[in-house]
């Protein structure tokens, strides 16, 4: 589809940028240009028009795709060749085929596209939409309500608050968790209905429509409308609207808002009577509600739990009366499958009506499936989410397809498989990360995935994605020949297609051998994933068919020696396995490679210096191991691309100047036995993320001098000796709001008493929001408000020798959380003691957490 040009577009744009060393365009520079120009402005008027939709737009999107495809195919096949056939040359020529035709058939997607953009502006301006208010649904029917009896408490506190000033009121979450119900619900409650003067409800929707929209709540306030109204142009009917409201105590409900756009065109309508009038909409979209009334916090819904979900199911069955006891262990294992949506448990409680054992086992076998076949209009409103998404978040929506369901996804992962796919448009002003990671955001604020993890800082560690989500996910990647999973519960092949799948991912059920009957068809295949398998199988084969490969994760599977086929893969971008032997001096060979993760038995391993020969690499980390630093290296230029080295021997980085040669490193992992007396950083500008170790505990040498950069932000310091001085230096930082100290020893080369006591000094860890003490030989701490005044979390954990938290702790106005473990009971007793001082004082948010 159309958001497969922009992976088209970047790579035309490293051949053609001028300032590109490795590849030496030939005389076809002229057509590849073309090329970026056609990709380039069909790119443009995709992502920036709102008439493009329609049966014909379907078509036309193939089309493009297809095209799109066949570029990328001739191009990177041909930069493969190339590089194969001079794996140590600095630079390479490249000359692909004629690509006269695919320029011919994006030149005529082009004028079919402009002419359907120039045919939907026009009958947006010549419709005047006259019955548009008959597609208002009625706001008085019923449905079964359960699970909400808390949102509908402090809604209706909302709507029939004292505060006199018009409120606006979003209510928020994903499509079919009963956002409407609840809405529906509280609009027809008599209390609030007898608190309002006059109530009006009308749908927004997608594609909505303003004169629809006064239309609608005119109707509701006024009943019939009359001719005369129905003969007004817009700005009559507002101020009609307008007069209506003015004066009275009104509720409307603006239901299924998708777009701050929307909201800026029918806000004018509600005037503020100073009367407690009330404004509630309904969205799955998290920026319209902080759009709509940034200054209030929005109600956000959540999904069902196993026991609330068993009941709507019940009640939607059989409602007052019981439920025959053969059926209801069945019934709850039903119910738990609908993954706590209500929607989903609304479609099953139909298809269950008839309460016939041998129907429910049916539908238990598989209940996604039997939704599916009951209700298409389920998939047409989960799918409304996927339609409405702007094209450039498409891909990374479908992607999350290739994990099993229920899989926890590292943030981090998807980022940097997002990045070597070239779904990402680049950004002077942000990296591609950053723009992947903006990307998440967006997804999750529209309620498409979920976060499952949150880092010390509060960005998202990890997601999910619901069941049912998922499913449409891996339906849509089939259909636009995205995605190929290969599973034995899922085959999302479209029938009757001849196909040539662009990505792969196996699942744990799929069994390995099976995979070698289709290597002859994965010859275009950019993505290969493997996920859950444990097995050491032999891809061989499978290695040899992917040529054109970005992407390899086969992370789960153990290799006994580094597969030498890799290192063929020269187009390769992203690279995660696991293996017995160290990587050999011929992974430079894979001169795209931009992410390497890579997990070898030992708990150390030797780069080769070939590594630091690889000018794309952005991110080197090895799981569970330290990396060592030895040879002559000879670094021959700067790795300005590389962002994150995991823990490696600092004495080696130092010896041989590769700190120089790393100016945009933005997290780094240190560890050293014996800490050079001084260490200093402050050359790396960028740097935010740094993890310094060592296996000196107890030893002479301390880690009393490193001169750090102002940019610091997180800091994880393990198995290390302090000294005091060393520790108001990290006071000192400006930016650092994660602290981390683990297994450290507090010591002073004089020896004094008071090594085991920590005071801090006014004005220290000004920016701290996060602080972790473990395994600690701290006896007293001292400390009050104003030494960590931003602090928001603080972590206890194993420091047996500590005789309390400071009382004052208690005073900082931002702590929200003290997470303790049960190890030290003073520990334990000083912070419920500051909690309960906290309450007197009429803190209630001070949260005390025993884990």
């Amino acid at each position: 589809m159309a958001y497969n040009l922009q992976s088209l577009i970047t790579i035309l744009q490293q051949i053609l940028n001028p300032d590109n060393k490795r590849w030496i365009v030939d005389h076809k520079r002229p057509q590849m240009e073309s090329l970026l120009e056609k990709a380039s402005s069909l790119k443009h008027i995709f992502y920036n028009s709102s008439s493009v939709s329609g049966p014909m737009t379907e078509s036309l999107l193939s089309q493009i795709r297809d095209a799109t495809h066949k570029a990328e195919d001739i191009i990177e096949s041909r930069m493969v060749d190339q590089r194969l056939s001079k794996p140590r040359a600095q630079s390479c020529i490249i000359s692909p085929p004629d690509l006269h035709e695919v320029i011919g058939e994006l030149d005529s997607a082009m004028d079919k596209l402009q002419r359907i953009v120039e045919h939907g502006s026009d009958e947006m301006r010549n419709s005047s939409f006259p019955d548009a208010v008959s597609s208002t649904p009625d706001p008085t029917s019923k449905n079964t309500v359960v699970g909400l009896d808390e949102d509908l408490i402090q809604l209706k506190d909302r709507l029939t608050g004292l505060e006199s000033k018009l409120q606006v009121i979003p209510i928020v979450g994903m499509g079919g968790i009963g956002k409407t119900t609840l809405a529906r619900n509280l609009y027809n409650d008599p209390l609030v209905v007898s608190h309002f003067d006059t109530c009006a409800w009308t749908v927004i929707s997608q594609d909505y429509n303003v004169r629809a929209i006064l239309l609608g709540i005119l109707c509701c306030i006024v009943g019939k409308l009359t001719d005369q109204m129905l003969q007004q142009k817009n700005s009559q009917l507002a101020v009609t609207l307008h007069k209506s409201l003015t004066g009275k105590r009104y509720l409307i409900v603006l239901d299924d808002m998708w777009s701050t756009k929307a909201w800026d065109d029918v806000k004018m309508f509600f005037p503020d009577n100073s009367n407690r009038s009330r404004v509630m909409l309904t969205t799955r979209e998290l920026d319209v509600a902080n759009y709509v009334d940034s200054s209030r916090t929005y109600h956000r819904m959540h999904l069902l739990n196993n026991l609330e979900s068993w009941n709507l199911l019940h009640q939607k069955v059989f409602g007052k009366d019981d439920c025959p006891p053969e059926l209801e262990k069945i019934g709850r294992r039903i119910a738990s499958y609908c993954g706590g949506l209500p929607l989903a448990i609304h479609v099953i409680g139909g298809l269950l009506s008839e309460g016939r054992r041998d129907l429910w086992e049916h539908v238990a076998s598989d209940v996604k499936a039997a939704i599916a076949e009951k209700d298409k209009q389920f998939s047409n409103i989960l799918s409304l989410s996927y339609n409405y998404l702007p094209y450039h978040l498409k891909p990374c929506f479908l992607y999350m397809g290739a994990f099993p369901e229920d899989h926890e996804i590292l943030a981090s992962k998807l980022i940097r498989i997002w990045v070597a796919e070239g779904f990402l448009k680049s950004n002077g002003d942000k990296s591609l990360e950053e723009i992947a990671e903006e990307n998440l955001k967006a997804l999750a604020d529209r309620n498409l995935l979920m976060v499952r993890q949150r880092k010390s800082n509060g960005k998202a560690k990890s997601y999910s994605i619901h069941d049912l989500l998922r499913d449409l996910c891996v339906k849509k990647a089939g259909d636009d020949n995205f995605l190929h999973l290969k599973n034995r519960q899922v085959h999302n092949v479209p029938e009757g297609s001849f196909y040539l799948p662009r990505r792969v991912s196996v699942h744990p059920s799929y069994r390995m051998r099976d995979l070698y009957g289709s290597v002859e068809f994965m010859s275009l295949v950019r993505s290969f994933l493997c996920i859950g398998l444990a097995s050491r199988a032999i891809l061989s084969p499978v290695f040899f068919a992917l040529r054109l490969l970005r992407v390899l994760d086969v992370w789960d599977i153990k290799f006994h020696q580094f597969p030498i086929e890799i290192v063929e893969l020269v187009n390769l971008r992203y690279l995660a396995f696991s293996c017995n032997s160290e990587l050999p001096s011929e992974i430079s060979k894979l001169w795209n490679l931009q992410t390497l993760i890579f997990r070898p038995s030992s708990w150390s391993s030797n780069l080769p210096s070939e590594i630091w020969e690889m000018p794309e690499l952005r991110h080197i980390k090895l799981r569970n191991s330290h990396i060592f630093v030895e040879g002559e290296y000879r670094i021959a230029f700067i790795q300005d691309k590389l962002q994150t080295i995991s823990t490696t021997d600092l004495n080696g980085l130092i010896r041989r100047n590769i700190l120089g040669s790393i100016p945009n490193i933005k997290n780094l992992g240190i560890w050293s036995l014996q800490p050079p007396s001084v260490v200093d950083l402050s050359h790396l500008h960028k740097l935010e993320t740094l993890k310094f170790s060592s296996f000196d505990l107890f030893g002479n040498r301390f880690l009393s001098e490193v001169i750090f950069p102002s940019s610091i932000i997180k800091l994880t310091l393990s198995s290390c000796t302090l000294t005091w001085g060393f520790i108001k230096t990290i006071g000192s930082l400006p930016n650092l709001q994660v602290l981390k100290m683990r297994i450290c020893h507090f010591k002073t080369p004089e020896m004094q008493p008071s090594d085991q006591e920590w005071e801090p000094t006014e004005g220290e860890f000004s920016s701290l929001q996060f602080l972790l003490l473990e395994k600690l030989n701290l006896v007293q701490w001292r400390a009050n408000e104003t030494h960590f005044p931003r602090l928001r979390h603080l972590v206890i954990r194993e420091c047996s020798a500590l005789e309390e938290i400071p009382r004052a702790i208690g005073e900082i106005p931002t702590l929200e959380i003290i997470e303790l473990d049960e190890s030290n009971a003073s520990v334990v007793a000083s912070a419920r003691q500051i909690q309960e001082e906290q309450r007197e004082y009429g803190n209630d948010g001070l949260e005390v957490r025993i884990c």
